[in-house]
């Protein structure tokens, strides 16, 4: 088996319209939201029962995504501690690369994003 690319990172997150228009701000696109109505997703994702709405967006001209997901059922759980420190096992945070690093945004519920401008 070889990569051929890496598709999406996935964030689950609690309100997300704020968290979809904070990433449309940054410059991506919304390709799709919608309730997650695919029977197999109970078994990939090892839940059962499960009821959640998923955003698709997408870097602009790249192939790099970021899915967002809010759970409905079974809740979703909140780390301890809420705040963790950037040494915490995990994702820790998605990078992108702008070509302002002046202009910014901050991001909502916690969700850590590094900009990153080429000199030169």
């Amino acid at each position: 088996m070889a990569l051929k690319r890496m598709d999406n990172v996935l964030i689950v997150v609690d309100d997300l319209d704020a968290v979809i228009a904070f990433f449309v701000e940054l410059g991506m696109e919304l390709e799709g939201k919608g309730p997650l109505d695919w029977p197999g997703a109970e078994q990939v994702i090892g839940l059962e029962d499960v009821r959640q709405d998923v955003a698709m967006l997408r870097v602009p001209g790249g192939h790099g995504r970021v899915e967002l997901a809010k759970f409905h059922r079974p809740q979703a759980l909140t780390p301890e501690p809420k705040d963790a420190p950037v040494n915490t096992l995990g994702l820790r945070r998605a990078m992108f690369a702008v070509d302002d690093i002046e202009d910014v945004v901050r991001g909502p519920e916690g969700i850590v994003v590094g900009l990153a401008e080429e000199l030169g």
